[in-house]
Parts: structure tokens; sequence; C-alpha cells
């Protein structure tokens, strides 16, 4: 994986396919924008000369691979959310026959009024969750000064947690297969742990009585 890789980690191109991956997987959530930063994550830790202390030059920089994603990810979130916004009677009808999105939306809206957005964070680990948030949270016409805020610790938060697994995964157990599936495990584990979140609140609002 990362011989084939290595031309990519070690040229300035790999921020730009990072931060496009990332940024057009809120629309296409079948990209691997997680994969593709951990895996350069991993190849930088690995090429780092973390051991030894020395640090080459051709290796990306962690800092700026966290920027990269953090950037995408409120950008295209902010794109999701603009669209929606206008994207008129057809798309209120998608999102009205989508039984999911249309609860994202009432949840998400009511979150965003109450001044927290939480749901924005963790819908950003599960599995399309930040498409249904960014989508919902628009064609619900919420003002972006609430949404904003939340978009961008959402983003900050899955990009440090991705680079870091691919960077201690790589200290750790080098770049190896062994390195790229633990740390895929605990993102997809972050995500499942996130999606069992999103769910439990509706689950006890469904079962809740009605007076």
């Amino acid at each position: 994986m990362f011989g084939s890789m290595g031309s990519l980690v070690s040229s300035p191109w790999i921020y730009a396919f990072v931060a496009l991956s990332v940024l057009l997987d809120v629309f296409l959530p079948v990209l691997p924008s997680g994969v593709l930063v951990i895996a350069a994550a991993t190849a930088a830790a690995a090429g780092s000369g973390a051991a030894t202390g020395q640090v080459p030059h051709d290796v990306p920089d962690i800092l700026v691979l966290i920027l990269c994603a953090t950037t995408a990810s409120v950008l295209g979130d902010l794109v999701a959310f603009r669209l929606a916004w206008s994207g008129g009677p057809r798309l209120d009808r998608a999102i009205a026959r989508s039984r999911r999105l249309t609860k994202a939306q009432e949840r998400l809206g009511a979150a965003l009024a109450r001044g927290g957005g939480a749901l924005v964070v963790l819908a950003r680990f599960a599995p399309a969750g930040r498409s249904i948030v960014s989508l919902g949270a628009g064609a619900a016409h919420r003002r972006v000064r609430e949404f904003l805020p939340w978009s961008a610790l959402a983003g900050l938060s899955w990009a440090a947690y991705s680079v870091a697994l691919g960077y201690f995964g790589g200290q750790w157990l080098g770049a190896t297969w062994l390195a790229t599936g633990v740390s895929l495990v605990a993102l997809f584990g972050a995500g499942a742990g996130a999606a069992l979140l999103m769910r439990r609140p509706a689950r006890a609002a469904e079962s809740a009585p009605t007076r």
C-alpha cells in the first residue's frame, strides 16, 4: 500500500488529494477520505525518523494535513448546506420522502435552537452522518452562524482524530498493513459509536409517553 503511495506521500500533491477527497465525500460518502488521511499520516510517521529525531523534508507535515482536512470538511459542509438551502421544492420533496433525513432535520433544528450542536460533531464520525446533517440544516434554513462553528469543531475533531490514529499507529507499528488496519478499526469504531449515540435520543423520544 505504502509502496504505491510513496511518490504521492512525498509530494505536496498529497494535501490536494486529501482536501479534494474530504471536500467531496459530503456528496459521495463512499469516498475513502478517512482511509487516505490515515494512510498519509501513517506514512508520515513511518518516514519521519521519529525514533532517531531526524525528520526529512519529503514527508507530509502533520499539522498541515490536519489543517487541510479540517478546511475541506468545513467547506464541503457549507457547500451542501447552501445547496440544500436553495434547493427549492424538489429537494424539499426528496427530504420529505426520506425518513432519515426528516428526523435528522427535526433533531438538528431543535439542537441548534437550544444553542447546542453536539449532534453535528457526532454526525461527522458516523457513516453518511455528515451528509445528512449538512443537508438537513440547509433544508431547514438554519442560520449559518448557528451551523458553522459546530461544523468547524466537527471537522477539526475528525481530522485530528484520524491523523492521530495514522501517526501514532505508524510510530508504534511502522508502515504496515497492521498499522493501517488497527487505525481504520479505531476510526470505524468511533463511527459506529457515534451512530449509536445519535440514534439513542431518537429512540428515547419515540418511546416517551405522550400526554
